[in-house]
């Protein structure tokens, strides 16, 4: 549903997505591909969809802080 709206979202976006989600990243890709404005995509190596693996939370934790430090300035 969230497709249709894509290309006209305006407000800054961060995508982070454990890379052995295969079909949550391959969505998240191709959503990240139709945002026109400021956006990133993070992908924590090895971390399934609830990023249960050692550290993984962790590095969630830490990207999400440090970029809306950095995007809500």
């Amino acid at each position: 549903m969230a497709s249709e709206v894509l290309d006209k979202i305006q407000a800054p976006c961060l995508f982070i997505v454990g890379g052995a989600d295969t079909q949550v990243l391959e969505r998240k890709c191709k959503a990240y591909d139709q945002l026109p404005g400021e956006k990133e995509l993070h992908i924590v190596e090895g971390a399934g969809h609830l990023f249960e693996g050692e550290g993984e939370l962790e590095d969630l934790a830490r990207v999400a802080a440090d970029w809306f430090a950095d995007t809500l300035q």
